[in-house]
């Protein structure tokens, strides 16, 4: 029996207003409401409630044989209460099934792991105690930020008590091997890992409406025969969820499609849908995955330089965490919300300089009018953040003081 794992992320950034240098010290309200606001709206009607609501048919329909793994960051959950309450709720009917499991990751789709172990676990606890909270549910696998991994981090992963984790199924990583088996982390080999089949989810998420392929139009059936033509145990189809209904309008079929499919793949009794836990646990890992360096999902070099690529990057990067000691000590839950959402890669991912092969990916996904507008906007935002946790620290040695005298 071959297990078809689909696995989606769900992540809206908190968008960061124009904040220009003469903001600085007079305005600290950094967000671009109206612009949160109306894309989550937008993405809402357009991907989430629309296909929340057809899954859930599903997996009745199919007597919970289809089932499907989520993570959702803690920035989407937060907009989710702000401005679309209806989606969160949609989801926790999803949860309530049974058939849908939630996976771990960091609290603001951050890139804590490549910061500290300190930050990195941080991040992580603060997102379980989230999904606990809103939906009664304890996670056991992990997803990292971007699928980024290596071997010290899967071994991070395992000793926060995760008992799989999510990863690329890169070619330089993998070499002849297939993504289509379960392997283990080098350090820690009671970690198991399930690898992207990068091929087959790209497929979906980047070919589905491009009339120029040459497998254009992809039918439920043709895709289902290409799952059955692989010859690994396990296949791991991981993508945005957005690419339903967002970046693959209505229009496209796409619907349509998710719709046929679990038919298409159930039909012949060869496969079956899992859960990334379920699917870890049913099949033996038959080799042990040597990842020395990071890699990650993006772009075609599938490592982190869409984020930490350049020098705007790593000087934006160095001075966010350099504040974190600071702000821990200020014990203030003001402070906290706004140094989490300034660690989400998404402010880097628009810094990036990358304009060759994937100059079209960087430039969809681009706010800004070019990588140094982003910086500056960035900086600005930090620099009078660093302003306000300089002066708060102050007076609370003040009161200190005061107390002691």
């Amino acid at each position: 029996m071959k297990t078809i794992c689909l696995y989606f992320q769900v992540h809206q950034p908190w968008r960061l207003k124009t904040y220009r240098f003469f903001n600085m010290g007079k305005d600290h309200n950094y967000l671009d409401d109206l612009t949160n606001r109306a894309i989550m709206q937008k993405v809402a009607r357009q991907c989430y409630l629309p296909m929340n609501a057809l899954l859930l048919k599903l997996i009745k329909e199919n007597k919970g044989k289809f089932r499907c793994s989520f993570s959702l960051t803690g920035t989407v959950v937060e907009q989710f209460k702000a401005y679309a309450p209806e989606v969160l709720n949609s989801f926790k009917a999803l949860a309530e099934t049974g058939c849908v499991e939630f996976l771990a990751e960091t609290y603001s789709h951050s890139l804590s792991s490549l910061a500290s172990k300190e930050d990195f676990t941080e991040q992580v606890k603060l997102h379980t105690a989230m999904i606990k909270k809103e939906f009664g549910l304890k996670p056991t696998a992990f997803r990292n930020t971007e699928l980024i991994y290596s071997d010290e981090i899967g071994a991070q992963v395992a000793e926060m008590g995760f008992k799989v984790m999510l990863a690329e199924g890169a070619k330089h990583v993998l070499g002849w091997k297939s993504p289509d088996f379960v392997y283990t982390n080098a350090i820690d080999q009671k970690l198991r890992l399930l690898l992207r089949n990068y091929k087959l989810s790209d497929d979906i998420a980047f070919r589905f409406s491009n009339q120029g392929w040459s497998e254009y139009p992809l039918t439920a059936d043709k895709y289902a025969s290409w799952l059955a033509g692989e010859t690994g145990e396990i296949i791991n189809l991981f993508m945005d969820y957005e690419t339903f209904g967002e970046h693959q309008k209505a229009n496209t079929g796409i619907l349509d499609f998710v719709k046929a499919l679990p038919a298409a793949i159930l039909k012949n009794g060869d496969m079956e849908f899992e859960t990334v836990t379920k699917a870890a646990e049913k099949h033996q890992p038959i080799s042990v995955l040597h990842c020395p360096h990071v890699m990650s999902w993006a772009d075609e070099e599938r490592d982190v330089t869409a984020w930490l690529g350049n020098e705007l990057q790593n000087e934006a990067f160095s001075k966010l965490y350099a504040l974190k000691d600071k702000v821990k000590a200020l014990k203030n839950k003001d402070f906290d919300y706004v140094w989490n959402f300034m660690q989400t890669s998404d402010h880097f991912y628009y810094m990036a300089t990358k304009w060759l092969s994937d100059g079209d990916v960087h430039s969809y996904f681009n706010p800004y009018g070019s990588s140094y507008e982003a910086f500056i906007n960035y900086m600005n935002v930090l620099s009078d953040f660093e302003i306000e946790v300089e002066k708060a620290l102050e007076a609370k040695q003040s009161r200190k003081k005061v107390k002691t005298a």
